[in-house]
């Protein structure tokens, strides 16, 4: 038969063995604090570093301003120096269109340039002509059909070869005369700001 332990015997195994779970529950509990103050310390020392370096180069820049500042303080200041001989005569420029009249270099490139300018308009201008004057024969030529047609009892081709076209002739040379006069007025502005 088993017998009861008495108040003395038994109970001393569980109350050890409760006393180690409650020493084994708070040395992890501890141990958990530790680990957390550890974490905070960490952080904290991470805080002040990053401080320490914003501090740190916060102070550079200031040396760096304060260095460029006694630079600049120390530059000599300009003086004028004026020549005693104010009244010298000065040597005279001369004004593009004497380049022009003297025919140098420069007054070359001027001029080349006007001439060019009013070569390309002439050679455009005589283009157009050249295709409507080779073009409306061909075109009378290659589509019968036109021929035939009547423009107030007088055959098509003599009423646009002979009257229809000489409007436009005109009006070319209107616009051809109108853009060589405004590329001459750029000219005499450009001449007039070389100055």
């Amino acid at each position: 038969m088993s017998r009861d332990p008495e108040p003395g015997e038994g109970a001393e195994p569980r109350r050890w063995i409760a006393d180690r779970s409650r020493r084994d529950a708070d040395r992890t509990r501890k141990d958990a604090d530790r680990s957390r103050r550890d974490a905070e310390r960490t952080r904290r020392d991470t805080e002040r570093t990053r401080k320490d370096a914003d501090r740190t180069r916060k102070d550079a820049e200031r040396t760096r301003r304060d260095a460029e500042r006694t630079r600049r303080d120390e530059r000599p200041r300009r003086e004028v120096v004026t020549s005693p001989r104010t009244m010298a005569p000065r040597h005279p420029r001369y004004p593009v269109t004497r380049e022009i009249d003297e025919q140098t270099r420069l007054g070359e490139v001027y001029m080349r340039s006007l001439v060019r300018t009013q070569f390309r308009l002439a050679l455009f201008v005589c283009t157009v002509l050249g295709c409507v004057v080779a073009g409306l024969p061909l075109m009378f030529m290659l589509v019968p059909e036109l021929r035939a047609v009547h423009l107030l009892g007088i055959p098509l081709p003599w009423a646009v070869l002979g009257g229809l076209i000489y409007p436009a002739f005109v009006i070319g040379a209107w616009l051809y005369v109108r853009q060589a006069e405004r590329n001459e007025r750029h000219f005499a502005e450009l001449v007039d700001r070389a100055r």
